[in-house]
């Protein structure tokens, strides 16, 4: 993605980092390396305790604090802004890294609705609903920012046959990206967006076990007939079978 900015790179010295999905995988990683740089960071997760846990683990490397949030729930996302707000007067990097599968493999017409209702939840709505909160806010700051989206490249260039759902979700969020990035530049404001694509090959994060957070209106009917969620592993080994 084209980026209509300077070419240095964004010195996030000294600036303010909400990072959601950021007590564990690739969210902690993200926060592990903005801390290194400088940056006070806000870590919003679903999972309290893991959030904390986090905090307490990564403190020495700077300044970080943790919220309860859900994505998905738009109270619970206008609280975190309002939270960030309150403790550091403004946002200059939103990470919109939280993320879950739709827990079910197979084919695509096999998926139930509950499953693309939770998928698209939280990987979409939740992106949608973090740059509703956070984008007003942070063009009415006036400062340089950044918002960057996690997308992947099961959905961004390759969808794995196996995971409809979740492929959908993440080309759904590189588009959404495009959009924000264009109106930031018509704006004429200091902001831009990106789309963050994990590299390295499969990375085995906390997104296969994100079904302990799936609330009870999306489960699955299928749940009643014994179908479980796939595994890393399983999920692994069928892309090896594919690729041969």
């Amino acid at each position: 993605m084209s980026s209509d900015t300077p070419s240095e790179r964004l010195d996030v010295n000294g600036m303010v980092a909400v990072v959601t999905g950021g007590a564990g995988g690739i969210g902690k990683g993200i926060v592990t390396a903005l801390l290194q740089r400088g940056a006070t960071v806000m870590i919003a997760d679903i999972e309290a305790d893991t959030t904390q846990a986090t905090v307490a683990e990564l403190s020495e490397l700077g300044p970080v604090s943790g919220w309860p949030t859900d994505v998905a729930d738009e109270a619970s996302v206008a609280a975190l802004a309002d939270h960030v707000y309150e403790a550091h007067g403004r946002c200059n990097l939103l990470f919109n890294n939280a993320g879950v599968t739709s827990g079910g493999g197979g084919k695509p017409w096999e998926q139930e609705p509950n499953d693309w209702r939770w998928c698209f939840s939280v990987n979409v709505f939740g992106v949608a609903i973090c740059t509703t909160e956070f984008v007003p806010r942070m063009l009415a700051g006036g400062e340089p920012g950044q918002i960057i989206n996690t997308s992947s490249g099961d959905g961004g260039f390759a969808p794995v046959p196996t995971a409809s759902v979740y492929a959908a979700s993440k080309a759904a969020v590189s588009c959404f990206t495009e959009t924000v990035h264009v109106n930031l530049i018509r704006e004429g404001s200091d902001l831009r967006a990106s789309v963050l694509y994990p590299s390295g090959g499969m990375l085995d994060t906390g997104l296969f076990t994100a079904q302990r957070n799936r609330p009870d209106h999306f489960a699955r009917v299928g749940d009643s007939t014994g179908r479980r969620s796939m595994t890393f592993q399983e999920l692994k080994d069928i892309l090896t079978e594919i690729r041969g």
